[in-house]
C-alpha cells in the first residue's frame, strides 16, 4: 500500500482500501480500510448507496458478505487469526473463531464457509458454524488462493495442489472428499474461479498469459484463452458472468479482458463455403501434426471485449453484472474508486466508461463526462436500449442457485434453498450465545453475548457456553 500511495496528497494513505470484494451474485461491494469496513449496493449506475458501515473493528483486511443477507465476515490486522461473523442489521456479533495461524482468505455460500490458512483449509457449516472438516495435507499457500462454488447444491472447493506447478485440487464440500486433480498449468497458480452453477472452473498461472476453463467435476479442458504474449502479468481477478457466457480477467496492467464462452457442440462442422473457411480448416487440420505448444497457440481465442483503465500497477478486482437490465463491467481499485463500463454483449470491442464512484468519500460520485453517451455519437448497444427505471435491490434477474443458468426468472435475493435459514428472520441461525472471556464482554457492552471458539487443527475449544445453551443444543434433533 505504501508504494501505491506514492505521490498522493497527505492523508490519502489512511483512506486507501486495504481490501475489496464483490458478493456472490455481484449485487454488493464490500471494502475494508484502516478505519473499518463499508458495504455498498450495486443496483444503480448513477448512484452508489452505502448499505452499512462500521468503525468498531479497525484495519480490516478481509470482509465478505453472504449474498445480500445481513451476514458479514470480517478479519482485522489487529487480530489476524480471528474470524468475526456479524449480523450487521441488528448490530450483533454472531460468533468469532480463532485459528492456529493468520487467516489469508474466506469464501462462503449458503451452506459452507471456508477459512484458508497458509497450510490448511477449514470448512464450516454456515447454519451453525460447526467445523466439518480441516484439510491439512495441502502445500504451502501463502496467498490463500482458493475458490468455493456459490451454488450450494454442490459447494465445490478448489485450491492449489502443488508448489511448483499449476495443479488444482477439486474437493466436494458436501461429501467432504477429493474429487480429482487437474493439471491446469505448467507454472504455479495465480487465480481460480467457479461459475455460478459450479459446472465450470477457470484458472490462470503466475505468467498470466493463458486462461483455461475446465468442466466440473470431471476436470476436462473446455476452453483456452490467450490474454497476451508480449509480457507476463499478475492476474488479480478472474470471474464468470452470472449466466456463464463471459469470463473476465483483470491484472496489474491497464487492460481488463473479457472472453466469450461459445457454446460447445459435438456435431460435425459444416463444410466451409468460402476461401477463408477452407484455409481455416486447413490450419485446424495441420495443427494436429504440430507440437502441442504450437497447436495450442493456433487454437487459442483472444478477448471478445476489453476495458481500458487509466492506471496500471494498482490492485483491482473486476466483475460482470447486470445493472438496470444492461450488462456492465465493474472494476474496484485500491485507489478507492469503482469504475463502471458498458459491455456490448453482441459485438464486444472496447467497453465504454460511463461512471466513476468514490468509495472513500461521503457517498459523492464522479462522472466521466468525456465518455458519457451522447445522442450525436454513434449508437452503442447500451444506447440503443431504452434505459429502464432502476431495478429493485431485492431481486436478481436470471439467477437460480439450483440451475445456475439464465432462464429469465426473477429470484428473490433473500430466498434460501431448503435447509439454510434466511438471516433476516427473527429465528435466524446461528443463534447469538453467551460469551464471558477475560473481560471481552465489557469491551463491547452494546452487543449481546455470543459464542467464541478456538480452533487448533481438528480440536475445537469453546469458552463461556452457558448451561441453557447446552440444554438447547441437546434438545435439537
Amino acid at each position: 500500500m505504501e508504494a501505491e500511495a506514492a505521490g498522493r496528497p497527505p492523508g490519502r494513505v489512511e483512506a486507501a482500501l486495504s481490501c475489496f470484494s464483490f458478493n456472490q451474485d455481484c449485487t454488493s461491494l464490500a471494502i475494508g480500510t484502516k478505519a473499518g469496513y463499508k458495504l455498498f449496493s450495486l443496483s444503480s449506475v448513477e448512484q452508489l448507496d452505502q448499505v452499512h458501515g462500521s468503525n468498531e473493528i479497525p484495519d480490516v483486511y478481509i470482509v465478505e458478505r453472504l449474498f445480500s443477507s445481513s451476514l458479514v465476515v470480517v478479519v482485522s490486522h489487529t487480530k489476524p487469526r480471528q474470524m468475526n461473523v456479524y449480523h450487521f442489521k441488528k448490530g450483533t456479533e454472531i460468533c468469532n473463531y480463532s485459528y492456529s495461524s493468520n487467516i489469508l482468505s474466506i469464501r462462503l455460500n449458503r451452506q459452507r464457509l471456508l477459512v484458508c490458512l497458509e497450510e490448511s483449509i477449514y470448512i464450516h457449516n454456515i447454519k451453525d458454524m460447526k467445523l466439518l472438516k480441516t484439510i491439512l495435507d495441502i502445500p504451502a499457500n501463502p496467498t490463500g488462493l482458493c475458490a468455493l462454488s456459490i451454488n450450494h447444491s454442490n459447494s465445490y472447493v478448489a485450491y492449489p495442489g502443488s508448489l511448483t506447478t499449476g495443479e488444482i485440487v477439486l474437493y466436494d464440500g458436501h461429501s467432504l472428499k477429493t474429487l480429482c486433480t487437474i493439471a491446469a498449468h505448467e507454472g504455479t497458480l495465480a487465480a481460480i474461479a467457479f461459475n455460478a452453477a459450479g459446472s465450470k472452473l477457470a484458472s490462470a498461472s503466475e505468467k498470466g498469459t493463458v486462461i483455461r476453463v475446465f468442466s466440473v467435476p470431471e476436470g476436462q479442458k473446455l476452453y483456452e484463452f490467450r490474454r497476451g504474449m508480449k509480457r507476463y502479468v499478475t492476474i488479480s481477478s478472474l470471474v464468470f458472468s452470472m449466466d456463464s457466457q463471459f469470463l473476465c480477467a483483470s491484472s496489474n496492467t491497464e487492460t481488463v479482458h473479457i472472453f466469450k464462452l461459445e457454446h460447445l457442440t459435438n456435431s460435425r462442422p459444416e463444410e466451409p463455403s468460402t476461401w477463408s473457411g477452407y484455409m481455416g480448416k486447413m490450419f485446424l487440420a495441420a495443427s494436429n501434426y504440430l507440437p502441442a505448444q504450437v497447436s495450442d497457440m493456433m487454437n487459442q481465442d483472444r478477448a471478445f471485449a476489453t476495458g481500458r483503465l487509466h492506471f496500471s500497477g494498482q490492485r483491482n478486482i473486476c466483475t460482470l453484472s447486470t445493472i438496470q437490465k444492461l450488462p456492465r463491467l465493474l472494476v474496484a481499485s485500491s485507489d478507492g474508486h469503482l469504475y463502471i463500463y458498458n459491455l456490448d454483449p453482441q459485438d464486444g470491442g472496447d467497453c465504454v466508461l460511463i461512471k466513476t464512484h468514490s468509495l472513500l468519500g461521503s457517498g459523492t460520485t464522479e462522472e466521466n463526462k468525456e465518455n458519457d453517451l451522447k445522442p450525436s455519437l454513434p449508437q452503442s448497444y447500451a444506447a440503443t436500449v431504452a434505459r429502464p427505471s432502476p431495478s429493485s435491490a431485492s431481486t436478481v434477474p436470471g439467477y437460480s442457485e439450483d440451475g445456475g443458468a439464465l432462464r429469465g426468472e426473477v429470484i428473490p435475493e433473500h430466498e434460501f434453498a431448503t435447509g439454510p435459514v434466511c438471516l433476516d428472520d427473527e429465528n435466524e441461525f446461528p443463534p447469538p450465545q453467551s460469551r464471558r472471556v477475560c473481560g471481552a464482554a465489557c469491551s463491547r457492552p452494546r452487543r449481546p453475548a455470543h459464542l467464541t471458539a478456538l480452533l487448533w487443527n481438528n480440536r475445537v475449544l469453546i469458552w463461556g457456553v452457558p448451561a441453557a445453551s447446552l440444554h438447547s443444543e441437546a434438545r435439537r434433533p
